[in-house]
Order: C-alpha cells, then sequence, then structure tokens
C-alpha cells in the first residue's frame, strides 16, 4: 500500500472517531440556549397576557413542563485495498468509505395552566404573609403593596380602567409611602405565629428602639392613618377591608388575575381602538387630562416594531412592547414574574417516559 493510502485511511478514521463523543460538548450550548429562550418565550407570554387582559380577551398560560434533548450519532468506515499482481499493468488501489449521521430530537413538553390549577395559581387572592415576606426579603414596599394590595385598613388604592374606575385614596398612597420610609430605615420586621388550631398569623414588628427621628415621624402618621394605636409595637396583618380593632392591619389583597388586570390599565392602546369601542380608556392614559393618576410602568404601542424593547409581542397587528432603558418598568416587570412563580399551585405535571439510546 503506498504511503499517501495509509496516510488517507489513519485521518478518514480519526475524523470519524473523534466526533463519536459529542455530549459533553453540547451543555454549555444546549443549556444557555434553552434557558434563553424559555426565559424570552415566558416573558413575551406575560406581555400578551396583559395585553389581551385590555381588550376583554382570554389570557392564557401555556408553561414549558419539561425539555429532553437527545443526540444520536452514527459513524463507519470502509477501507478496501486491489493489489495487482506482477504481470499486470495496473496499480494497486485503495477504495476509502465513510459515513455519518447526526440527530438531535429535542423532546418538549406544554402544559396550559386550566382548571383547578388556573384557579389556585391566578384567582387565589395573594396571601397577607406572602406580601410581607417579600417585603422582608428586600422587595421595596411601595413597590410590593401598589402591585399586590387593592387597600389597606379601608384606604383604597387606584382603579384606572373599567366600570369600577377610581383615582384611589391619597391616604393609601400616603401609608405606603410612609411605610417605605420605615423599611428603609431597618426598623420593621415580621413574624408568623401558630395558634392551637394550627393556624398562621402574620406580624408587622416596630422596632422602636432603633428608629430615627424621621422613622418614629412616619410610623406616627401612619399610625393615625390606618387607625393604630400610638402605643402599639407590633400589628396584626390579616386579609380583609375594615380592621376589628386598632392593633389590626387588614390587607385587601389582589389574585394574580386581578394583578394583571391592573396593569392591562397602564398599556397605552392605540387610541382609535379606544374610538371603535375596542378596549377601554385608562386614567393614566395621556390622552386623559387633569386627572391624579398613579403609573406603575409604561407598555407603549406602535405600528411599527421597536428598536431596544425590553419584550415586545405583537397583537392586534400593533407592537406592544416595555423599553430596556426603562429600568422601573423592567424591575416591575420581573417582579411580576417572580410573583407568578410563588404563586404556583405546585401540582406535579405529567412528564413524559423518554428513551434516549446510549450506544
Amino acid at each position: 500500500m503506498h504511503k499517501s493510502s495509509i496516510l488517507l485511511t489513519a485521518i478518514l478514521v480519526g475524523l470519524i472517531t473523534a466526533c463519536t463523543n459529542i455530549g459533553p460538548r453540547t451543555i454549555p450550548r444546549d443549556r444557555f440556549d434553552y434557558n434563553a429562550a424559555i426565559s424570552d418565550s415566558w416573558k413575551e407570554q406575560t406581555l400578551l397576557n396583559i395585553v389581551k387582559t385590555r381588550y376583554a380577551d382570554m389570557p392564557l398560560f401555556v408553561e414549558v413542563a419539561s425539555v429532553v434533548s437527545g443526540y444520536t450519532l452514527e459513524s463507519s468506515a470502509n477501507i478496501g485495498f486491489n493489489q495487482s499482481s506482477g504481470n499486470v499493468l495496473e496499480d494497486d488501489t485503495v477504495a476509502l468509505g465513510g459515513r455519518t449521521k447526526f440527530t438531535d430530537r429535542p423532546t418538549i413538553t406544554y402544559a396550559p395552566v386550566t382548571g383547578s390549577r388556573f384557579n389556585k395559581s391566578f384567582m387565589t387572592p395573594i396571601p397577607p404573609r406572602a406580601v410581607l415576606f417579600l417585603v422582608q426579603s428586600g422587595w421595596p414596599l411601595d413597590m410590593v403593596f401598589s402591585l399586590t394590595v387593592e387597600s389597606i385598613n379601608g384606604l383604597r388604592s387606584q382603579v384606572a380602567a373599567g366600570p369600577s374606575v377610581r383615582a384611589g385614596d391619597e391616604g393609601y398612597y400616603r401609608a405606603i409611602e410612609l411605610l417605605r420610609d420605615i423599611q428603609l430605615s431597618g426598623a420593621t420586621g415580621m413574624q408568623i405565629r401558630h395558634d392551637e388550631f394550627s393556624n398562621q398569623t402574620a406580624l408587622l414588628i416596630f422596632y422602636k428602639n432603633a428608629l430615627s427621628d424621621a422613622a418614629e415621624s412616619s410610623l406616627s402618621e401612619v399610625s393615625k392613618l390606618l387607625g393604630l394605636s400610638p402605643e402599639l409595637n407590633s400589628a396584626v396583618v390579616k386579609y380583609g377591608y375594615l380592621p376589628s380593632d386598632d392593633s389590626e392591619i387588614t390587607l385587601l389583597t389582589r389574585s394574580m388575575l386581578q394583578l394583571m388586570a391592573l396593569l392591562s390599565t397602564h398599556v397605552d392602546v392605540p387610541p382609535e381602538h379606544v374610538a371603535e369601542g375596542r378596549t377601554v380608556p385608562s386614567i393614566v392614559s395621556e390622552n386623559i387630562a387633569g386627572r391624579n393618576s398613579h403609573r406603575i410602568l409604561q407598555i407603549s404601542s406602535s405600528e411599527i416594531e421597536p428598536e431596544d424593547p425590553f419584550v415586545a409581542v405583537r397583537y392586534r397587528d400593533y407592537w406592544y412592547w416595555i423599553d430596556d432603558r426603562d429600568f422601573d418598568s423592567k424591575r416591575i416587570f420581573s417582579f411580576v414574574m417572580i410573583l407568578f412563580s410563588l404563586t404556583e399551585s405546585g401540582e406535579n405535571i405529567g412528564m413524559p417516559l423518554v428513551t434516549i439510546p446510549t450506544g
């Protein structure tokens, strides 16, 4: 056999055998690619459902229940050699052949959130203790309350659109502003107590010895607004509209469906859609002047695709998006997605049985 033929054979066999171990090299690519794809689709789905709610369209969430990515690599090599006798003028011949087959078969399972899971995840009010946990973990109190709490001790928040539209009580917004000041002082805490019937009671604790003069003034003012006893060191936090005495803070919390309805009123819909009756006006819209509105986030709309969106979706021939340079709106939107995770019912979803060939 000629030396060049032997070399060619070695190269071919080397190329085929070099591709036999592809598993580890797919991990960096697959993990981050799937992570980015699922994250982006989750953001787009959330924004789409907020926009759909503004148009009285049915929101629907579809979860990516599982992702199984299976690879198959098949390779083979053929070598044939024909040596001519000395009486024949033909040269010796070498036949080389090879075949490689690569197959990528990802199995992705989708599960729509419907029935009892939808009721538990989206229609059940967020428990007051969960609201306090979020505050205790460091999220700004005014942001958490403005999203999750509809009223505090009877002080009501704004309803920006729909049949129950109202400007909201200024005492509500002043109360959460004062509570945020107290939170920043570091002189607040929470505690969960269990009674003999295993019921959980949440307590909001004020460490008066650690209060600065400014925080003590804020506590005094918020106590008057909420009708709390000025001597109170801790307040029982319950779900409800009005407290039973001056030691309680009652929170009328929203469900995730109510939260989506709230955020939908902050979508700047095309004026012609309002004029045509496709959706209702909102008091946070720039088209309604002279109203005292409290904007939570900015969701813009346009017929032209946005250039630099944090998240964008197309609906009814218009683009709706949150600008990537609007940090406050991005933070609110990301926090809402965290709330979706916290309110997940936790029921197991049937996973597919997938056999992956390893040989």
